[in-house]
């Protein structure tokens, strides 16, 4: 077989998934207005008895691998309250081929909050992943959006030594840019969190991003119960930005409850069990 057909083959059963959910306000009570699934991608709603809406993403593949795709679109309109997180922590697996690759657009309306809280995205030794949020905001809705990323499952042994990460987040209010960052580790992935620079040997990282967020709301944070591992909280320009490192995934975990705590955002019912 050439390698064009092995590519060909390759390309053929990669898992392409699509998640497009729209979210209204009527009377007090958050509904969907629109859901859309493709590929290994699930949306569900657990619960039917609040007047916030959660939703809950099922990746029915079990992981993503080289080459998937995943795109996720949430839209909460003027009013509306949404919560979404996922059914379980997110595997990437290796690859020697194509990085696998997740966008995720975000958008809130005036008066609505969104609360992004996926459960942790777990890398394997030679995973290669491409990661891009997208958030547009109104001038007053709210966002809570924070995301997990833990290299090697520290309690089985796993180490990442070598493989790729890129995290690109871009989030505009009124259309204007408030937020920018890109994160990128490539190649020897261990050495480079081993420097005290980067995570002075810490495995398991987080950032978590608060609209609206001022300084009160970082002192809560900052006097929020003991810490397993490093957490530093900044405020600026109406926003506030929380950064956690930490020796392995359920000292982050731990962390990370702690922040959303502080934070005033609930936490998913499936970070409980």
């Amino acid at each position: 077989m050439s390698v064009t057909a092995i590519l060909d083959v390759f390309a053929a059963n990669r898992a392409a998934g699509r998640i497009a959910l729209e979210a209204g306000a009527g009377d007090g009570i958050t509904r969907r207005r629109r859901v859309y699934e493709d590929g290994p991608l699930r949306v569900r709603f657990p619960n039917t008895y609040d007047s916030a809406l959660d939703a809950v993403i099922v990746n029915t593949a079990g992981g993503i691998a080289g080459g998937d795709r995943h795109d996720i679109a949430i839209a909460t309109h003027t009013g509306a309250r949404v919560a979404v997180t996922t059914a379980a922590a997110e595997k990437v697996y290796r690859t020697h081929g194509p990085d696998a690759e997740i966008n995720v657009r975000l958008s809130a309306e005036a008066g609505a909050t969104l609360a992004w809280l996926p459960q942790e995205t777990i890398l394997f030794d030679q995973a290669r992943l491409r990661r891009r949020i997208e958030v547009d905001l109104a001038d007053d809705a709210s966002l809570i959006l924070a995301e997990a990323v833990v290299f090697g499952r520290a309690a089985m042994g796993e180490a990442v030594k070598q493989g790729a990460f890129s995290d690109r987040w871009r989030v505009r209010r009124d259309g204007a840019l408030i937020f920018a960052e890109t994160v990128r580790l490539d190649g020897e992935v261990a050495r480079r969190l081993a420097e005290p620079a980067v995570a002075a040997g810490g495995i398991a990282l987080a950032t978590v991003l608060a609209v609206p967020g001022d300084e009160t709301v970082a002192e809560r944070v900052r006097g929020a119960a003991d810490f397993c591992g490093e957490v530093g909280i900044s405020a600026w320009n109406g926003l506030a930005v929380a950064r956690l490192c930490a020796k392995d995934g359920a000292a982050l975990r731990h962390d990370l409850a702690a922040v959303l705590a502080a934070l005033g955002s609930p936490l998913p019912r499936l970070w409980l069990q």
